[in-house]
């Protein structure tokens, strides 16, 4: 049995305030503190809903905590990245991961606020995509937008998925990985077809009907007799 195997064993015997410190601590570390390299926040997420089947926490309680702590984490690691980013991107940490560093770098550079929310369902780019944004100087509101919408339906799927699968959690933990690449391809497909319609639309413009008021109206026919 490994470490991480059997340290997760006695994370399901925690129940109450510690459970929903520990879950909420390493959602919120995942991107605040870079802990993500270690423990991925869906891992720890879906723990939180496996104990909300054994009732050892309540399934509402957690799925916030979750939610809470995966947007104010990935808040302070875009406060991270603005602040500290270019020197931490150039440290022994991250010697090794500059083929992960750029492929987020070119998603923020092409997707924008968008790489935000796609970048939540890989467990790399959901741990530096937030110090990224920061380190791009992108404005902050349009940061949270998108942090907050991936953060929702990222802890809260993954909390429901932990609380459906319940004892058997090492399964759905294999799938969590596939899971989340699956939906991070689905979006790019979707986003793909809407991008090809709308530049079909603009290649190829319906023509524009002729307003009935610019048509001249037709003489009527004179009626009169002329002897």
């Amino acid at each position: 049995m490994s470490v991480i195997t059997s340290t997760l064993d006695e994370i399901l015997k925690l129940h109450g305030l510690p459970a929903y410190a520990l879950v909420g601590g390493l959602a919120f570390g995942e991107a605040a503190l870079f802990v993500g390299f270690v423990l991925p926040g869906e891992t720890a997420v879906l723990l939180g809903g496996v104990l909300a089947n054994q009732h050892r926490v309540s399934l509402a309680g957690i799925a916030v905590v979750a939610v809470l702590a995966a947007i104010i984490g990935d808040s302070v690691g875009y406060e991270v990245g603005r602040h500290f980013g270019t020197r931490l991107l150039r440290t022994r940490a991250f010697a090794n991961r500059q083929q992960g560093i750029e492929r987020g770098t070119k998603m923020l550079h092409n997707y924008g606020g968008r790489a935000v929310f796609l970048g939540r369902w890989t467990a790399f780019l959901r741990a530096v995509m937030p110090g990224l944004a920061g380190t791009a100087r992108m404005p902050y509101p349009r940061f949270l937008v998108f942090n907050a919408a991936g953060g929702i339906v990222w802890a809260l799927g993954f909390t429901f998925l932990g609380y459906l699968v319940g004892a058997s959690y090492h399964r759905a933990e294999n799938y969590a990985g596939w899971a989340g690449e699956a939906f991070l391809g689905l979006v790019i497909v979707v986003a793909v077809v809407l991008f090809i319609r709308h530049r079909r639309r603009e290649r190829d413009p319906e023509p524009e009907p002729v307003p009935v008021t610019d048509l001249e109206p037709e003489p009527e026919p004179d009626h009169d007799l002329h002897p």
